[in-house]
């Protein structure tokens, strides 16, 4: 495999949502086609490549697109413009999606194997990897809805690390877990990577971004403020943050605006 190679290409990608004051309004507009909504846009003009091996954070204030941008890897959204390409296959780690909450844990693993093309013997192969990695015990016979959101972490990093994808993107899906699963998690990561894989890193937890990291894209209300490596990003975007957490929510809320011009 050529590390050299980009495993993410993005290129002017742009998400755009339409707002409507109320369901009447959006109703009028389908039948009579009048504009009665806001656009917002969640990513303006976003480009980027990553190449296979690396791991790219995902840095930004909320609102800012992370979590949109990481569906768009993931294959879930789909761009209004541009064009975002992805070399293989990728799976998604969310604290909020990813899991049946009605199916019991072992119900999920095949659920999820099955969606991805695996063999009923592929998924049999694969069962004891995900339920020795993941270690929540008798719940795995339980159904989700009862698990805490650790333990839905766990399941859901589990199952993702072992089916191997060729890109992994982790939104904020190791928050929730305690300390000795989060190393264990990103010591897997780590080799994971050495076989050339990729992983997309969202985090508010900058100290991790910095460990692990490679690259590192600082969305701003959806706009790039900056692309490069860890040390020089990270070192600009703390020095926001700071300054940032100085503001009063009058001049938060007046400062967002004006990014969003």
């Amino acid at each position: 495999m050529d590390f050299c190679e980009p495993a993410i290409v993005a290129e002017n990608v742009t998400k755009a949502y339409r707002l409507f004051s109320n369901k009447g309004n959006k109703l009028v507009e389908l039948v009579q086609q009048r504009n009665r909504r806001t656009i917002i846009h969640a990513l303006k003009d976003i480009s980027f490549q990553v190449r296979k091996g690396e791991c790219l954070g995902l840095l930004g204030l909320n609102g800012s697109g992370k979590s949109t941008l990481a569906n768009m890897i993931a294959g879930t959204v789909t761009p209004t413009s541009g064009n975002i390409t992805v070399d293989g296959n990728a799976a998604c780690i969310s604290v909020s999606v990813g899991l049946n909450p009605n199916l019991t844990g072992m119900e999920n693993i095949e659920y999820k194997g099955l969606l991805l093309g695996f063999s009923s013997l592929q998924i049999k192969e694969l069962m004891p990897k995900v339920i020795d990695f993941a270690d929540i015990g008798d719940y795995i016979n339980q159904p989700v809805k009862y698990y805490s959101s650790g333990m839905s972490a766990r399941l859901g990093f589990s199952i993702s690390i072992n089916i191997n994808p060729d890109v992994l993107v982790i939104d904020e899906g190791l928050s929730v877990g305690d300390q000795s699963f989060t190393e264990k998690c990103l010591n897997a990561m780590n080799e994971f990577r050495t076989r050339g894989n990729t992983v997309v890193f969202v985090s508010h937890t900058l100290s991790t971004v910095e460990a692990f990291c490679d690259k590192v894209l600082w969305l701003e209300y959806g706009h790039m403020k900056d692309f490069g490596n860890v040390k020089d990003v990270c070192a600009e975007y703390r020095n926001f943050f700071n300054w940032f957490n100085k503001l009063s929510s009058a001049e938060r809320t007046e400062y967002r605006k004006q990014c969003y011009l």
